[in-house]
Order: structure tokens, then C-alpha cells, then sequence
């Protein structure tokens, strides 16, 4: 195996994208979402607004959930990161995906792969007792990591780093529920 390449402008790195090594030359200033696009033809995570506000680019990276569009490809060198591409595929779809069909819980569908990336961190963070900011007090003092309740209130809070321009969120949070029961 060669060693990485560096230049002043660029380096060589491997990337874990959906449990496959991808090694790829990046720009130092390239994030991972454009390194996704534009390298890799992953083209599930959308350019929505650049700047972390949206959701659209959510990618789990280790199994947490991250905005692409805010991390520096180079700095993520052997990470593990999990797009919409590598939740499913057509024979045997994420239950999620499944829910989201379902549910309608989608209209134009841009930012429909980072809700659905969103959703999949949510629920882990969830599962392992992290609370959120409208976690009930009395929940918060237990501290001993049992999953979290997840209420109608709860998914919307926990979800809210996602915006759907289309207003599907009712149906959002209707297939998020749909999983968790």
C-alpha cells in the first residue's frame, strides 16, 4: 500500500463510507460532503445551505450524527461515515425508510436523506439514555442511561437541526414513531 500523499494544498486519506475504505485525494478545504458528492458520486446527501443550519447534508460519522458541510474532509481521515446510500437498499431498506414511505413523510424529498440520517443517530442517542432539552427533570435525575422516552415533543426537539422546506414534519415524526413502537 502507497503511504498517504501531501501536498501544501491537499492530502491523501482513506474514508470508511458505508463499511467500504475509499482512499481519495482532498483538497484541504474540501468537507466530507463535497468529498461525498463529488469524489464518490454519493449524491444522497444534498448541499442544502452550506452552513450547518439545515440538515440536509446529515451524515453519521462513528454512528453519530454530524452536518456534513462543516467538517473538513482531511481531518476525518479513517473515520466511519454512514449516508443515506448505505442505511438500505431496495431489497432491504432501513425500517425507517420504510416508515417514511409509508408515512408520506416526504415531499420534494431534498432533505428527506438527512432527516432519515438525523432520525438514525436520534434514535441511537436515545436508546442510550441521552436526554434532550425538553427531557422532563424527573428524567434527567435518574442518570442511569435507560433509553430515553420518546414523545411527540421529544422527536420534534431532537429533530429540529432539520428543516423541511415542504412542511412534512407532522408525517416525520408519525414514522419516527411508527420505529420506536
Amino acid at each position: 500500500m502507497n503511504p498517504p500523499q501531501r501536498t501544501a494544498t491537499s492530502s491523501t486519506l482513506t474514508l470508511h463510507v458505508n463499511s467500504t475504505p475509499r482512499t481519495v485525494t482532498v483538497d484541504h478545504r474540501a468537507t466530507v460532503l463535497d468529498v461525498l458528492r463529488e469524489q464518490l458520486g454519493l449524491t444522497g446527501s444534498k448541499k442544502g445551505c452550506d452552513h450547518g443550519q439545515c440538515g440536509a447534508c446529515t451524515v453519521l460519522v462513528e454512528g453519530r450524527r454530524a452536518n456534513s458541510c462543516l467538517l473538513l474532509a482531511v481531518a476525518h481521515d479513517g473515520a466511519s461515515l454512514t449516508t443515506v446510500e448505505g442505511l438500505g437498499d431496495e431489497e432491504k431498506p432501513h425500517p425507517l425508510q420504510d416508515a417514511f414511505v409509508e408515512r408520506d413523510a416526504f415531499q420534494c424529498g431534498y432533505c428527506t436523506s438527512g432527516q432519515l440520517c438525523s432520525a438514525v443517530g436520534m434514535l441511537a442517542e436515545a436508546s442510550c439514555g441521552h436526554p434532550s432539552h425538553v427531557t422532563p427533570p424527573h428524567l434527567l435525575e435518574r442518570a442511569d442511561g435507560a433509553p430515553a422516552e420518546l414523545t411527540r415533543e421529544e422527536i420534534r426537539e431532537r429533530m429540529s437541526g432539520n428543516i423541511c422546506r415542504c412542511g412534512a414534519y407532522p408525517h416525520i415524526v408519525d414514522a419516527i414513531e411508527d420505529v420506536t413502537s
